[in-house]
């Protein structure tokens, strides 16, 4: 620390520099388990995917943030004040409604994911799926979440802080992974993927490939979520974007190059069936053994996972639901469902996520076992949350559109028709690749697996978007009587 870093006034704000702000985005939105579901969904062409994903879609939805946010900087509720500010307060309840709610499979995939880590930790191998039934993983789950609704108030401060401690742990493991991969090649590791050549690179244009696409675009979205921080930095004009161009390259980076370290220890015509539940501790088990470290660094992972995602589980419970009752216009929501109890907690709101989590997991309990589910749940999120992502290129098309009416600080593509395509072309691909992921992936098409799976991502969809609708109408159904 600086010298004169010692004698700070009391009352001298303390800014945050664009490194930091880029690193607490970046282990927000993405970490190492993000590259092993599209490895499995798509082979080693993903990294084509990546590529064209970072070009086209990552480095402009970056700056598309940057623009939104230092547009709208004096407003904390992102994405929501960006939609409201940009068009009205309905559509502004619509974005918090669904920024909100698909919050909520990821919560349940959180869950597992807390029991998976402390499987490992316990078993040391992958035999959760044997020694577990659906209907006690399902219930251990629930128990979870509630656990940690009811610890809201004692955990929440400290949690966030691990949430940076574990997050950091996570990057770090990340890259020490992708550049041990790289030690281990270079000497004599062979490389389980073959052949490794140009054409192993190719897509298949097929419709598994399309309907996967949305598993990306959830893995590399969430720049928006750095929106907040806009005001505190010393000089946000300059700096913001910078952190927003960190972000993307970062994000660039552990997806390509992460997934051509996979491809050192898996062969990717041939991945295992569990590779998206199992599929990290696998790849530091077997990067351990190639080191002549034995397990060590699968423990080691499994504990920073463990901690990790009990820590974003906390603050997603409690960041999730204090937006969803703050930060809508009062003529959309019922009173009772913004109740605060004696510590300012919106309890109705935890009360509702935990009923939609039970709903999920109502849902969980159809299918087969544990690894079904654990892929069932990726999959939901690689359909609601690129609908969620929507609302971040509308907001951006509308603001430009009368762009006259905004002042911004940094203004990403000058040229009003110019930026307008890119925020089109933005949109356009985020809904598609959304509505291509109701396509069950990992089963065959036609058969009862793929139908039934068919049916629980429609229901889902219907069923967390559709209580949007009922919210209103009970408020308005308040407003009559209390008339």
């Amino acid at each position: 620390m600086e010298a004169d870093n010692f004698n700070l006034e009391p009352d001298k704000k303390h800014f945050m520099s664009w490194p930091v702000i880029a690193l607490i985005d970046f282990v927000t939105i993405i970490s190492f388990e993000n590259i092993f579901y599209p490895f499995q969904n798509q082979g080693l062409s993903v990294v084509v995917s990546w590529i064209f994903l970072f070009v086209s879609y990552v480095v402009p939805y970056a700056l598309i943030s940057s623009q939104m946010s230092l547009t709208f900087d004096n407003q904390e509720g992102g994405l929501a004040s960006w939609v409201r500010r940009s068009t009205n307060d309905t559509l502004g309840y619509w974005t918090s409604w669904m920024y909100w709610v698909q919050s909520v499979p990821y919560i349940v995939d959180v869950s597992n994911s807390v029991i998976v880590s402390f499987s490992w930790i316990i078993l040391g191998d992958n035999r959760l799926g044997k020694r577990m039934s659906t209907a006690s993983f399902g219930l251990l789950t629930f128990i979870i979440i509630l656990l940690f609704i009811l610890l809201e108030n004692r955990l929440k401060n400290s949690l966030e802080i691990l949430s940076l401690i574990g997050g950091g742990a996570m990057f770090i493991m990340s890259m020490l992974f992708v550049l041990l991969a790289g030690y281990a090649i270079m000497h004599g590791h062979p490389i389980a993927t073959q052949p490794f050549n140009l054409a192993a690179f190719k897509p298949s244009f097929s419709l598994n490939y399309f309907s996967t696409t949305g598993l990306l675009i959830f893995a590399m979205s969430g720049a928006e979520l750095a929106a907040p921080y806009v005001s505190q930095m010393r000089n946000p004009k300059r700096d913001f974007p910078k952190a927003m161009w960190m972000l993307a390259i970062m994000t660039g980076f552990l997806t390509i190059f992460g997934t051509l370290a996979l491809a050192m220890f898996f062969n990717a015509h041939h991945i295992p069936h569990d590779f998206k539940m199992n599929g990290p501790y696998y790849a530091f088990q077997l990067l351990g053994h190639s080191l002549g470290w034995g397990d060590t660094l699968m423990y080691i992972f499994a504990v920073v996972q463990a901690i990790f995602m009990m820590a974003q589980l906390a603050v997603l419970l409690d960041a999730s639901s204090r937006v969803f009752a703050g930060d809508v216009a009062d003529k959309f929501m019922p009173k009772w469902l913004t109740k605060k109890d004696k510590h300012g907690r919106p309890i109705h709101s935890y009360t509702t996520t935990a009923g939609l989590s039970l709903f999920l997991l109502l849902l969980t309990g159809t299918l087969p076992n544990i690894n079904t589910i654990y892929n069932w749940l990726l999959n939901v999120n690689g359909i609601i949350s690129p609908y969620k992502t929507c609302w971040v290129f509308f907001a951006f098309i509308a603001m430009r559109w009368h762009e006259e009416r905004y002042h911004s600080d940094y203004v990403f593509i000058k040229n009003r028709k110019a930026a307008l395509g890119v925020g089109w072309w933005c949109f356009i691909f985020t809904f598609v690749c959304a509505t291509l992921g109701f396509i069950p992936q990992n089963v065959e098409l036609g058969t009862h697996a793929f139908n039934h799976q068919l049916l629980l991502n429609i229901i889902t969809v219907v069923v967390l978007f559709g209580l949007g609708f009922l919210l209103p109408w009970l408020r308005k159904r308040e407003e009559a009587k209390q008339a």
